[in-house]
């Protein structure tokens, strides 16, 4: 299994909008590529002094095949639609990582 993360960090005026909107409307359209199979949204603790709010969203897909797929097929337009709607007003970086049993 593969683990996409997605961590986020978000400015204070605009957190609570961005969470419903991930809630709602982002996690919901990143799930309907059929890539994933479940999702879930994380809230870093003690993390006051950033100016804002940290959150990791994680995807998890069956292998490798369907995250590329995912990164050619969706992601540009997916976190351009992000972007264009939080400019200035998030950081977010990236992590890949396999599931270990």
């Amino acid at each position: 299994m593969i683990v996409y993360n997605v961590t986020v960090n978000v400015d204070n005026a605009v957190q609570a909008e961005w969470l419903v909107w991930m809630k709602e409307t982002h996690i919901p359209e990143v799930m309907r590529t059929g890539m994933f199979l479940e999702n879930r949204i994380l809230k870093l603790l003690g993390d006051e002094d950033s100016g804002g709010h940290t959150y990791a969203i994680q995807y998890t897909c069956k292998s490798m095949n369907e995250y590329n797929t995912y990164q050619e097929k969706f992601a540009p337009s997916l976190q351009q639609a992000h972007t264009d709607r939080y400019k200035d007003k998030f950081v977010a970086f990236r992590t890949l990582l396999e599931l270990v049993t």
